[in-house]
Parts: structure tokens; sequence; C-alpha cells
């Protein structure tokens, strides 16, 4: 029995000293530094979820949980209005019920206003300091950046612009 207590505790130091020892292999090394991206060129949904996903893990540090990503197709499509209707109004109830800090809400379009006005409308409700530790992220042009950086402010969320022009 006293030989098992033995192995036992050999066998957990043993555990231990490798974990430390992955731990200790990262260090020192530097970071690799992020993939340049290229902003999608067409409208193809599959180039732009892809170019979505992209910037989204660039963004990561500090998020705890998968990030809500939202996308929107471009106009042109048959039904684009009731996707729209139909995202605005998920995203609508995500914000009315808050998120937990350490999280992400991502948002990416090749309709840079379009999708900016759904950031805009669906944080009309938010509450004062309500996203306060939470990174909302959008992919749009330029012109949209500072009405949206406007609509988040009271909610005070961490707002992280990545401009397509």
């Amino acid at each position: 029995m006293n030989s098992m207590i033995k192995s036992a505790a050999l066998g957990f130091m043993l555990v231990g000293l490798v974990a430390c020892g992955k731990q200790d292999e990262g260090k020192g090394k530097q970071e690799a530094a992020p993939v340049a991206l290229e902003v999608p060129t067409s409208t193809s949904d599959q180039d732009w979820k892809l170019y979505l996903s992209g910037v989204v893990k660039q963004h990561m540090k500090g998020v705890r949980s998968s990030p809500y990503m939202y996308y929107l197709p471009s106009a042109t499509v048959e039904d684009f209005e009731d996707q729209y209707v139909r995202q605005l109004d998920n995203v609508v109830g995500v914000v009315m019920r808050t998120v937990t800090p350490g999280n992400m809400l991502a948002f990416g379009s090749p309709e840079s206003s379009r999708m900016a006005d759904m950031v805009i409308e669906s944080f009309k409700e938010a509450q004062a300091g309500s996203f306060k530790g939470v990174k909302v992220l959008l992919v749009g042009k330029r012109e949209d950046e500072q009405r949206v950086r406007e609509a988040l402010a009271p909610s005070e969320a961490e707002f992280i612009f990545v401009p397509i022009d």
C-alpha cells in the first residue's frame, strides 16, 4: 500500500514537472506577427466570412469565450432585407440581455453602411455601462466609424474598428 502511495505521488510530481516545462517552452519566444489580411474584392459570402474570422482572431486577446459574430451578405441577395431584419432582431435581443465581460461581438459585411446601421440600432436601448469589458468589433468603411463609436460610447464597450477602405 505504501509503495502505491509513493508511486502515485511520484506520478503527480512528474505530471506537474511536464506541465511546468510546457509552460516554460513559450517563454522567451516572440509572438508571431499577425498575418496581413486582404479585404475581399468580391461580395462572396465565403470570402467575407473567412476575412471576418481572420480579423476576429487577431483581436481575441482578453476574450474568454467564442465571439458572437454577425454577418450580412451583399445587398444584391434577393432576401437581403429579410436577412437584415432577422439579424437585427437577433442582435437587439443579445444587447438587451447584455453580454458578460470578456466576450466579443463582431460585425462585418460587404454592406458597411447597413452593418453600421444595425450596430447603432441594436445599442439604442443598451443600459449605460452594460458592456464594460466587452469588445465590439466592426469591420467597415471609415465613414461609418464615428457614428458607431458614438452609439456604443454609453455602453462602455471597447470599440475596435477595422477599416476596409
